[in-house]
């Protein structure tokens, strides 16, 4: 899933100044899932955002909604009403969900009230982990299911670095080594054979290096 991270609530106030009625709304998946964004951190980033303008002088009107989706127009249409009141929105889906949002309701100012980070998923309570850096071209069936482009440091394709030590990565020693995780998984697979085969360099065309990308299915009906 996609997974953000609040913005400091005044980092967010400094960018409201002037506005009378602000709505805040939220997204009840991915940044529902990793707490950043769903229903219940809206109505506290509303409420919060009220205190801060408030201390300010503000005394703008603050209304909260939250989307089932802000990533498909569909389910915004659903908050059109709220969001075509309001003078401006703090959007705390991802950050596709507020370029979404701003393409639909342009001019109207979108702003982000998250700040996205990693596709990842929730290890335990309060602790989310990278495993996917969208590079469009994935190949972890040759690495036991661990994205070297995401877990390495330096995106290493044929092994670990010279800095690995005792598993661990050289730029924390709180981070594990993805090659040494790698081959360990291997090695539990049977499959160490599959490092023998050298891997060319990553085309990296696929990535966001080549601009936005897009993904087209032939003989989809709306």
């Amino acid at each position: 899933m996609i997974v953000a991270k609040a913005k400091d609530i005044n980092e967010i106030a400094d960018k409201l100044a002037g506005y009378g009625k602000i709505l805040v709304a939220g997204c009840a998946t991915c940044v529902a899932e990793c707490m950043a964004g769903g229903e219940k951190e809206t109505a506290i980033t509303a409420s919060a955002l009220r205190m801060a303008l408030k201390l300010r002088g503000n005394q703008a009107e603050v209304n909260e909604i939250t989307a089932e989706r802000q990533c498909e127009w569909e389910l915004i249409e659903e908050i059109a009403t709220q969001v075509n009141e309001a003078e401006i929105v703090v959007s705390l889906a991802c950050g596709v969900g507020v370029a979404c949002m701003s393409e639909r309701f342009e001019p109207k100012p979108i702003i982000p009230g998250v700040n996205t980070v990693f596709l990842g998923h929730r290890e335990k309570a309060g602790l989310w982990m990278e495993r996917c850096a969208a590079c469009g071209d994935c190949t972890v069936d040759r690495t036991g299911g661990i994205c070297p482009v995401a877990r390495c440091a330096k995106s290493l394709q044929n092994g670990p670095c010279g800095g690995s030590n005792d598993g661990k990565c050289e730029i924390d020693p709180d981070v594990d080594c993805a090659w040494h995780l790698i081959i360990e998984r291997l090695k539990a697979m049977g499959k160490l054979e599959n490092l023998k085969e050298n891997t060319p360099p990553k085309n990296w065309a696929t990535s966001r290096d080549g601009g936005p990308r897009k993904v087209v299915i032939e003989d989809v009906e709306e």
